[in-house]
């Protein structure tokens, strides 16, 4: 079955990782993702989805630095460029409010219209509620990752039977480290914007009894600030900025300690590698972490706080605190591309078969 997929920006992000490697794993069942299209888009973000094999086409110039919003937008425009490129799907699957909002307005009656929400939605570009209210009528399978996406889904009208539980697939789950990283080694790994709290590390490194080399994987809009920062903290010799990496688990891989200090996040990617590595994992007490890393499987501390996160990074170190790891590593077996894609064809399959009956 031939399945176009929809997304409303386009970057090197977790987000988009997710559908690209969900894109993968569902060649094995039947369903082919025969091409991407993306609203907001960048070069990055372009060249990440070419490197999956899947074609791409987007609606904003990647190379020209527009942005539109439209993550988080209705946008007539988009969706009217949408029509004609949907015409000949199978199935759609439509990632980011503004992707499926826009999709809904224009795919065929007999074609299945999956949405995922990866964020919490917070209408940064204006309020468009009733729009996703309307949406939400003529969506077949919603995939919420983490509680506030599926908050926000019961709040425009989805039912129980629509919904279902957002899985991203990780990779690197057998990773070895690349040679001559440095021991100890505390790792992050994210965009680099506020909501992934990353100024809060730096903060904490400050604090930190026991020197440890810190690897920041990511890039972003605070990037430059972190580094400012850093300087400011005389901590340039022990902090390294990694920028974005294709392999983040081969930095995570062997680390004494991996740090998710978000102020937002529905479900870390960067969190389940290294618990699949084995590596103990520090994150905040926000949205879906405290599923992640609860039962054991890593350390929790308040939001906002980087003396809290100083202190449980200290203790990893000097080993006061380590989780276990066998429970994390069985948490994250779950979420393999195999894991995870089955789940999805599943549904896909479902919506389908209900939509054309």
């Amino acid at each position: 079955m031939d399945v176009v997929r929809v997304i409303g920006v386009l970057e090197e992000g977790g987000g988009q990782l997710s559908a690209l490697r969900l894109s993968v794993g569902l060649r094995g069942h039947g369903f082919d993702t025969v091409r991407l299209l993306a609203g907001d888009a960048t070069p990055g973000g372009v060249a990440l989805a070419r490197g999956y094999g899947v074609e791409v086409e987007t609606f904003v110039d990647p190379r020209s630095g527009e942005r539109r919003g439209l993550q988080w937008r209705d946008d007539a425009d988009f969706a009217d460029w949408l029509a004609p490129r949907l015409a000949d799907a199978e199935l759609v699957h439509a990632h980011m409010v503004g992707a499926w909002m826009a999709a809904a307005k224009v795919v065929r009656p007999d074609v299945a219209l999956i949405a995922s929400e990866h964020n919490a939605v917070t209408w940064p570009c204006g309020d468009f509620t009733a729009q996703a209210v309307a949406a939400a009528a003529r969506i077949d399978a919603f995939f919420a990752h983490g509680p506030a996406a599926r908050d926000f889904a019961a709040t425009i009208g989805l039912l129980e039977g629509v919904l279902h539980e957002g899985r991203s697939a990780v990779e690197g789950l057998d990773a070895t480290a690349l040679p001559a990283l440095p021991t100890p080694r505390l790792t992050f790994a994210g965009r680099l914007h506020p909501e992934k709290g990353a100024d809060l590390l730096v903060e904490a490194l400050a604090l930190l009894r026991t020197p440890v080399n810190a690897y920041l994987l990511g890039d972003g809009p605070a990037a430059a600030q972190l580094a400012d920062r850093v300087r400011e903290l005389g901590l340039a010799g022990s902090v390294r900025f990694v920028g974005w990496s294709p392999e983040p688990a081969r930095y995570i891989a062997g680390a004494s300690v991996h740090v998710v200090p978000s102020r937002e996040e529905a479900w870390s990617q960067s969190a389940v590698i290294g618990l699949g590595l084995g590596v103990p994992v520090v994150g905040t007490a926000v949205e879906g972490l405290p599923f992640t890393l609860g039962e054991g499987r890593g350390l929790l501390v308040p939001r906002e706080d980087p003396a809290a996160l100083a202190r449980a990074i200290d203790a990893v170190l000097d080993g006061s605190s380590r989780p276990d790891p066998a429970p994390g590593r069985a948490y994250a077996a779950q979420f393999t591309i195999a894991a995870v894609s089955a789940t999805y064809a599943r549904v896909y399959a479902s919506s389908a078969s209900s939509r054309r009956s």
